[in-house]
């Protein structure tokens, strides 16, 4: 039984936005249009798809496979669109990414930036968010992740690394001193990154040194703990790029040099190794290109 786009579209967009009215303002039609599609999808398959509410839209067993199957569809058709367009020169269409709030801010807007200009036809849809996206079921392109990768059936591509240094503002080392070695450490106010209740964890190279004493401040986010610094708090590890761009301020010095965090990786993640869009190639290229001298143009 051939199934209609218009049809998948409308029902795959329905369950994104969440409601009938958010889709039809999506798709620039009206509620009853959309309505009417996704009424006769569910006619088509002889399955009901969602149960409706005065309240909420839910997926049915079936529906949630037919979202699946549509995602898919939908995506390989566009794909199919994507090859023709570029066997005449250039990527096209939409590419959907996702990144971390922070990193994305600072280092995935400018690669967005350069893309579109490098590829005026593609249009981006930029998700921000620290949520781990389900590519697949949300039908994203690609997502670029900070940190080591878990076990996944998705592929991915090493885009470069962040690395980590010490650093305190000029104030607080005036007030308290400057650590000449990392176990100085120990009487000092340290602001750390943690997302869970282990110590954090200095390393130099082979060296580790385990922070012993509870730090002032403990949080998952390095904004917060730059913030903290640049205020006088204490001493805190940050990427190398947002503390150089603060030290060049005369926010933040570098202490302890070579003592920081793990690099952590940055990827670029996407579905399938087995064809890859023009577009998405098109961008994770220009990320590899670029990484470097992202970092280092980043404004905070």
């Amino acid at each position: 039984m051939p199934l209609d786009t218009a049809q998948l579209t409308a029902f795959v967009t329905v369950v994104r936005a969440g409601s009938f009215t958010a889709a039809a303002e999506i798709l620039e039609t009206d509620k009853a249009h959309v309505s009417r599609l996704v009424g006769r999808l569910e006619a088509a398959l002889g399955a009901q798809l969602l149960t409706r509410s005065t309240r909420a839209l839910a997926l049915t067993e079936i529906g949630r496979d037919m979202y699946e199957r549509s995602v898919g569809m939908l995506a390989a058709m566009e794909d199919a669109i994507a090859v023709a367009a570029n066997a005449q020169g250039a990527p096209s269409g939409v590419l959907r990414l996702t990144c971390g709030e922070e990193f994305g801010a600072l280092v995935v807007s400018q690669w967005i930036v350069a893309f579109q200009n490098a590829y005026p036809d593609v249009r981006v849809e930029a998700a921000l968010t620290n949520r781990v996206v389900d590519l697949i079921h949300e039908g994203f392109d690609l997502a670029i992740r900070v940190g080591a990768l878990p076990n996944s059936s998705l592929s991915a591509r090493k885009l470069g690394e962040i690395t980590y240094g010490v650093y305190a503002s000029p104030a607080y080392l005036k007030r308290r001193g400057v650590p000449t070695q990392v176990e100085d450490l120990a009487a000092h106010d340290v602001l750390a990154f943690t997302g869970g209740s282990a110590a954090p964890t200095l390393v130099k190279g082979e060296e580790t040194f385990a922070l012993s004493a509870p730090p002032r401040l403990a949080a998952d986010n390095n904004a917060l703990l730059r913030t903290a610094a640049v205020g006088g708090l204490g001493i805190a590890v940050l990427p190398s790029f947002q503390g150089d761009a603060l030290t060049a301020a005369g926010l933040l010095r570098l202490i302890l040099p070579g003592w920081g965090r793990r690099p952590a990786p940055v990827h670029a993640i996407f579905p399938s190794s087995r064809y890859l869009a023009p577009k998405v190639r098109a961008f994770v290229d220009m990320a590899r290109t670029r990484f470097a001298k992202s970092l280092d143009n980043v404004r905070l």
